[in-house]
């Protein structure tokens, strides 16, 4: 297989930008060779060139989506952050409201978004919210959104929850035998999942009491960032909780936050 090129790499890359706003500098080239090389060998073609072809082709049966979600895996688990949980809960315990609504936009293959359902079943079982709650997990790729559905996860990836949690949330049995973990449909079912891309206009969703950004505007140059952030904003609520990772840097938006701590904000009402 040949190498990557500049000139494939810039057309892979302003082919990824075009269409879903992810940026990849040249920096990322060795990145992009490395998380394309194997798919491109493993559906039989000659390199680089015709993969781009291929994705870039109105009939493509799905590649460019396969692209997408390889150039975006990054490491997900259950309660990754744990610190913006614990703001989570502390701010959600303070007020003690009836309904609360949760948006996870990037939430991959769900950890995040069952973490959140798991905490927030805790809260409602010790009177700490209401039992008007939800959660909303959404994502680019299909695959992804497919995977969180089942809610099936590796065992490793839920070594953060504690015991107690997860002998009331998670099935045990087979699945358990070979490494894996089923989330109980009794918190399935206040969790659904949905495909969106962040660069297009949102519509139909929120508002929102919360919402998790995380891990996702690294792949997004600043004018992309700022547009994503401030689509994402208008869907939280005045007074809202908003999380980004906390390794993401200074948040840009046109929308007043007030910073709780590292990632994590209020939206301030106007």
């Amino acid at each position: 297989m040949d190498v990557l090129c500049d000139e494939t790499f810039r057309q892979i890359t302003g082919l990824m930008y075009a269409t879903v706003g992810l940026s990849f500098p040249d920096s990322k080239k060795p990145l992009v060779t490395s998380r394309l090389a194997a798919r491109i060998q493993r559906i039989g073609l000659d390199g680089f060139d015709q993969y781009f072809e291929l994705i870039s082709s109105h009939d493509d049966g799905g590649e460019f989506q396969m692209a997408v979600d390889l150039l975006t895996t990054n490491e997900t688990y259950f309660f990754r952050e744990p610190a913006h949980f614990d703001l989570l809960e502390r701010e959600l315990g303070r007020t003690k409201p009836k309904h609360v609504a949760v948006w996870s936009a990037a939430s991959s293959f769900g950890d995040e978004a069952y973490s959140t359902a798991m905490l927030l079943a805790d809260m409602q079982l010790h009177g700490r919210i209401g039992t008007e709650w939800s959660v909303l997990g959404t994502d680019i790729s299909d695959r992804v959104l497919r995977s969180a559905s089942e809610a099936i996860f590796p065992a490793e990836r839920l070594s953060r929850v504690s015991p107690e949690r997860l002998k009331r949330y998670c099935l045990r049995g087979e699945a358990e035998s070979e490494g894996l973990v089923q989330i109980q449909d009794k918190l399935r079912d206040r969790v659904r999942f949905g495909q969106l891309n962040l660069c297009q206009e949102i519509d139909g969703i929120g508002p929102f009491d919360v919402i998790f950004l995380r891990n996702v505007l690294i792949y997004f140059d600043p004018p992309t960032k700022q547009a994503v952030v401030d689509r994402v904003l208008t869907r939280l609520r005045p007074g809202g909780l908003f999380f980004i990772g906390t390794a993401e840097g200074r948040v840009p938006s046109s929308h007043s936050l007030q910073p709780l701590g590292p990632g994590a904000f209020r939206k301030v009402a106007r």
